[in-house]
């Protein structure tokens, strides 16, 4: 599977220019007539160049980095069930529930990774601490993390967790906790009441600041940070559904085709489209679908995207890979 993930990306060299009407057009209808298990639409612009979409996909594999496996739970696999929400089994946690927007930046290893970890924050303080911890921080100041906006590493972004800890920081222009997200949100769809993303320009990544940049924000900045005791990998399926079950949603890596961008419902798979890239984003649950195993996804390219924010993948068959980097850790309190 790495190495058929691998060879995916290699693709991508060979797929460049500009998505035009009728190619959007035509994968819309390849999958509508296909039988697939989803359905397709108009998401992005008519005019949305392919290299903007592939800039989004910002997840790069680790090589060398080692992470352990986390241990084994002692939930039987009996006590699995068939559908499982992380929203409605915490629902003192609002942070499940809400959906970031990376902007035009490949931010995705980042913003997935804030956002599982303020996920298992609150749940590890049963909802005493509901602040959003800050993408802009992890962002901009994990220098072993890759690129900033041009792609980084989840593993070295939960490694920071643990030996830099996390600001607390909400959505572009929230004012909310010590470093806000600074890239504009901008609409990852056709309509809305946001900027289209492909009407701006690139973001380059933003500068380290080793202070609180929210002048409203009362903590200091040296005193805000949140860290992870404990980081790893998790391994097999019924190992990521217990994970998710006991602490709360992990980070996933996988392989973005064409036909993905145009998800609107039902069960992705891949039917056609060559490979933009890697994309990461937050397990929270999963569920069975007209006799179909799914994992449900929160993505990062606000509500307007997809089901809400939301997608399924057929679960249990690591489907473009969305089983092989699953990354997660314990909060320190």
């Amino acid at each position: 599977m790495k190495i058929l993930l691998i060879t995916s990306l290699l693709l991508v060299a060979a797929y460049g220019g500009q998505v035009q009407k009728d190619d959007l057009q035509k994968i819309i209808e390849t999958v509508n007539k296909s039988g697939a298990k989803w359905k397709a639409g108009q998401n992005f612009a008519e005019n949305t160049k392919i290299d903007s979409l592939k800039k989004l996909m910002g997840l790069k594999r680790d090589k060398l980095l080692k992470l352990p496996l986390g241990a084994k739970h002692s939930i039987p696999d009996s006590s699995i069930p068939d559908s499982f929400d992380a929203r409605e089994n915490w629902p003192q946690c609002d942070s499940i529930r809400h959906i970031r927007d990376q902007g035009t930046c490949g931010s995705c290893w980042a913003v997935a990774a804030a956002g599982a970890f303020t996920d298992r924050v609150c749940i590890a303080t049963n909802g005493t601490f509901t602040k959003p911890l800050s993408s802009e921080e992890l962002l901009a100041c994990c220098s072993e993390c890759g690129n900033g906006c041009n792609g980084g590493y989840p593993f070295s972004a939960w490694k920071f967790f643990a030996y830099n800890g996390l600001v607390t920081g909400g959505d572009y222009q929230s004012n909310e906790g010590c470093q806000p997200y600074e890239i504009q949100a901008c609409e990852h769809h056709t309509t809305g009441k946001l900027p289209s993303c492909d009407s701006l320009p690139m973001s380059k990544t933003p500068k380290c600041q080793r202070k609180c940049t929210n002048a409203a924000y009362s903590t200091p900045f040296s005193s805000d940070h949140h860290k992870i005791k404990q980081v790893y990998t998790i391994d097999g399926v019924k190992e990521i559904q217990k994970e998710i079950m006991a602490h709360g949603p992990v980070e996933a890596g996988y392989t973005v085709y064409a036909d993905f961008p145009t998800y609107k419902s039902g069960v992705y798979h891949h039917v056609t489209g060559k490979a933009l890239g890697g994309h990461a984003v937050k397990i929270i649950g999963w569920g069975v679908e007209d006799g179909t195993p799914y994992w449900l996804i929160a993505n990062q390219w606000n509500e307007s995207w997809g089901d809400k924010g939301l997608f399924k993948i057929i679960r249990g068959k690591d489907h473009c890979g969305i089983e092989s980097e699953i990354v997660a850790g314990i909060p320190k309190l």
